[in-house]
């Protein structure tokens, strides 16, 4: 019996090493859209080992599809933690940042959860920015510079919500990465510095001066650095709290401003 175009087309997904060739073979025929040359290009390019998000144009997270482009930060489902959190915290037409944005994933997420927001997203990777207007669209603004850098100073001292991925893979620690993720995301996205936490301290120092009363920085961290950033930002005068999610294993630091 001659197989299927998509029993085929798993089968050689699962002979590159796919551990999720049924599903990828389906959605990589629905991205060729039935175009046989189209659906070929994508194929080429996932055998070779293009990351299935990019072959595709999208990611999927908190049940959306964010769109993204060659080189910028996937959205991973363990960041949910940080949507979670933000959220609970947010009223609609409340002002948030989503800081080191990537594609908006964290934004689009909010937005849809809580309705309206005067919402601010800022990166400094420029195709990051460009993929997240895109998402984003008049629903927010998005500026691309260093962590609070480019934001507007209106924001400054009444912002209910920093909800942050920063970068925490520690640099060395980059070399172990999976290949997807070491190979095609701009290193910009991935590398913490030394311990991983370079970018947390500087977040935890300058954070104070832009939370309202109540305000709280939202922040995605590994288990086993969540103790040292979070006394970074209890460092700055803010109450922390470590929080972890085992449904996507997700954890985050909420370090709330309390006066």
């Amino acid at each position: 019996m001659t197989a299927s175009p998509r029993d085929a087309l798993a089968a050689g997904l699962r002979a590159a090493g796919s551990v999720f060739a049924e599903e990828e073979a389906d959605l990589l025929l629905d991205g060729g859209g039935g175009d046989p040359v189209r659906l070929r290009s994508l194929v080429q390019r996932r055998l070779g080992g293009e990351p299935l998000e990019y072959v595709l144009g999208w990611a999927a997270f908190d049940g959306h599809r964010i769109r993204v482009t060659p080189g910028v930060f996937v959205p991973r489902t363990r960041t949910r933690v940080v949507v979670d959190q933000a959220a609970r915290r947010l009223q609609r037409y409340g002002r948030v940042v989503d800081l080191c944005c990537g594609a908006g994933a964290i934004s689009v997420a909010l937005l849809e959860r809580v309705g309206a927001l005067d919402l601010v997203a800022a990166d400094l990777d420029p195709d990051a920015v460009d993929v997240a207007a895109e998402n984003i669209g008049d629903r927010g603004i998005v500026v691309r510079g260093d962590l609070f850098d480019p934001l507007p100073d209106r924001f400054r001292g009444v912002v209910d919500v920093i909800a942050v991925n920063a970068p925490y893979v520690p640099t060395a620690a980059i070399a172990t990465m999976p290949t997807e993720a070491r190979d095609h995301e701009h290193r910009l996205a991935l590398d913490g510095g030394a311990d991983g936490l370079g970018l947390h301290r500087r977040i935890a120092a300058a954070a104070p001066a832009w939370l309202g009363p109540g305000g709280a920085v939202v922040i995605e961290v590994s288990p086993e650095q969540a103790p040292e950033s979070a006394a970074a930002f209890a460092a700055a005068g803010l109450a922390t709290e470590v929080v972890t999610d085992p449904d996507v294993d997700g954890t985050c630091v909420v370090a709330s401003r309390t006066a």
